[in-house]
């Protein structure tokens, strides 16, 4: 009789119980990864998955929940997709929170109740949540010529996904999570191939048209009304390091694109620079230094009107 935790099946020549343990020496000794040393519960990638499409279905319930519902049966659906995504969230909260740089053994019995106070924000977020996703919503369909209604730019646009899963990203980030908001983050990245940090900070009527290869730094700052197209980098020029080597995180490194601004594909804007409002960026230019409101760039001040 074999016990299933401990036994192996036959080796067949593959010598597994060398195996076996060679890479318990490498994850017990050698080359661990272990959060603090001590077994974890991960949050899930497949239950984020989840928790984002309820989250998406109670924000825009026709378009992303059940295109059947009507007004006698849509705020049902809503408060039981809440009631189930909350639910599910409030779980990934509290593994997400053992993964804080200052969680510790003895914190872990104030995990959960931190766990509720956290979802119960972010549910009294959503309304507003909801409020800057139509901003951008109607500056889609504002700066898109070949949209069609808002049902199209929600249903086909990969900025649109990129944005929504951003902004619920930057407010658990806000809310003290930050594993679960670059979970969500890549979980978006992955779907879009729009990579967006979720310590970002994105102003209303946000616009990424296209958005294949779109890369937004940690420390960005979006005003309003900024349109950018595909294959544009708002990135970092350096990495500053402490006297010994080490980077510093969190240092503000990427730029700050003010109030209607319109960026062009393959533009890249590096380093802690100011692109001033009202100014539009043209294709492939590479920008370094900051420019003066209403300023037009492109290749070769690259040249700058």
């Amino acid at each position: 009789m074999t016990h299933p935790d401990t036994d192996l099946p036959p080796h067949n020549g593959w010598h597994l119980p060398h195996v076996v343990q060679a890479l318990r020496e490498s994850r017990e000794v050698t080359h661990r990864v272990r959060h603090q040393g001590r077994l974890r519960e991960l949050p899930s990638r497949e239950v984020l998955t989840h928790i984002m499409q309820g989250l998406s279905a109670a924000l825009f319930p026709t378009h992303y929940g059940r295109p059947d519902l009507n007004d006698e049966s849509i705020d049902f659906f809503v408060g039981h997709t809440l009631h189930d995504t909350l639910g599910m969230l409030n779980d990934q909260v509290r593994r997400a929170l053992m993964f804080n740089a200052t969680a510790d053994a003895s914190e872990d019995a104030d995990l959960a109740p931190r766990a509720t106070a956290t979802v119960r924000a972010l549910a009294e977020q959503l309304p507003d949540i909801r409020g800057a996703l139509f901003s951008d919503l109607q500056a889609a369909w504002q700066g898109d010529p070949a949209a069609t209604g808002m049902s199209e730019i929600l249903l086909c646009y990969p900025g649109i996904t990129a944005i929504v899963h951003h902004r619920i990203a930057h407010a658990l980030l806000r809310l003290g999570t930050p594993l679960l908001a670059r979970l969500i983050a890549d979980i978006a990245h992955a779907r879009t191939g729009i990579d967006i940090h979720p310590g970002a900070q994105i102003g209303r009527g946000f616009f990424i048209d296209h958005g294949t290869g779109v890369v937004i730094g940690e420390t960005c700052v979006i005003g309003e009304n900024v349109r950018l197209y595909q294959a544009v980098t708002l990135g970092a020029k350096r990495f500053p390091a402490d006297e010994n080597g080490h980077l510093l995180k969190g240092q503000p490194r990427h730029p700050i694109v003010e109030d209607d601004v319109v960026i062009y594909a393959g533009a890249t804007v590096l380093g802690r620079i100011t692109i001033g409002r009202g100014s539009t960026i043209g294709g492939n230019v590479w920008l370094t230094q900051s420019v003066p409101q209403h300023s037009n760039v492109s290749q070769a001040l690259s040249r700058q009107s």
